[in-house]
């Protein structure tokens, strides 16, 4: 009888030992399932991030490109400047029926003295040609660093007026009365005018001014007006028949004004003293 009760005793603890074993093994797995689901959307949102920079990072290189800058040192798109142009053709073609100017010239000078709409001037005054006081103007006016700190400008209730004081300012004053004599269409006689009579410092505000009005077929507002000729094309033919000056338009590579004006490469470079191949729109190159 004893060794019965021994032997059930024995039994008992064997299977007690048996049962406890898979309980601390079920414990210990339980922290490896965890770590792996941690680490999950650690991944996800590292991708997520890289994406998102590069996707950002290329859409400020395409911006970067497209843009030019303005003598308000304000750098606008492209499409900036075809909005401005939209906006202000009618107004431009209108003051060149009522006072002569060539409307790609006065587009020209709203775009590169506003920076198309959006310098300061533009922004705060309505003031589109950088037009200052003078003794004569009795309106209202802002203050702008220009050639001194804190000159005076006159500002406009609407940009229409900035187009139409520009226009009488240019009319009004003795030392423009030449260009009135100039075709209405002949926007580079106009643009040399101009910086003849004094009206900018920039030596190269002619360039600038013919840059724009190829580059954007400002011309051909002009041609709206009074019904002539084309004015790009008459230019380039004159250019090439007397091969003297050629002032570069959009497409021009110097190969390709090689075979215009029958000259090597090397040659335009050493008459020009081009230290590259790369050409800019506006600028004026010899072939004499």
């Amino acid at each position: 009888m004893f060794k019965k009760i021994i032997f059930l005793l024995l039994s008992l603890f064997i299977v007690a030992c048996s049962t406890s074993k898979p309980t601390v093994r079920t414990t210990k797995s339980v922290p490896k399932k965890n770590a792996t689901v941690k680490k999950t959307p650690v991944k996800s949102s590292s991708t997520s991030n890289s994406t998102s920079h590069s996707a950002t990072s290329k859409e400020s290189t395409n911006r970067q490109n497209q843009t030019l800058e303005a003598t308000s040192n304000v750098k606008v798109t492209t499409e900036v400047v075809l909005k401005y142009i939209d906006d202000f053709k009618e107004i431009a073609k209108d003051n060149m029926r009522q006072h002569g100017i060539p409307a790609s010239i006065t587009l020209a000078q709203g775009i590169l003295e506003s920076g198309a709409g959006l310098g300061r001037l533009s922004q705060q005054a309505n003031n589109h040609f950088g037009i200052k006081c003078h003794k004569e103007w009795n309106g209202p006016s802002v203050s702008h660093d220009d050639d001194a700190e804190q000159e005076c400008f006159r500002k406009y209730q609407h940009p229409s007026e900035s187009y139409r004081d520009h226009s009488l300012f240019l009319t009004s004053r003795s030392r423009y009365a030449s260009l009135f004599t100039l075709p209405a269409g002949d926007y580079v006689a106009w643009a040399k005018g101009l910086k003849a009579a004094g009206y900018a410092t920039d030596p190269k505000y002619p360039d600038k001014l013919i840059g724009l009005i190829d580059r954007y077929n400002l011309h051909q507002y002009d041609e709206e007006v009074t019904g002539k000729y084309n004015q790009r094309e008459k230019r380039e033919v004159v250019s090439v028949s007397k091969e003297k000056s050629y002032i570069v338009v959009q497409g021009d590579t110097l190969y390709s004004l090689s075979k215009k004006f029958n000259l090597s490469v090397d040659e335009i470079r050493k008459k020009n003293n081009l230290k590259s191949d790369s050409l800019s729109i506006g600028q004026q190159l010899i072939f004499k």
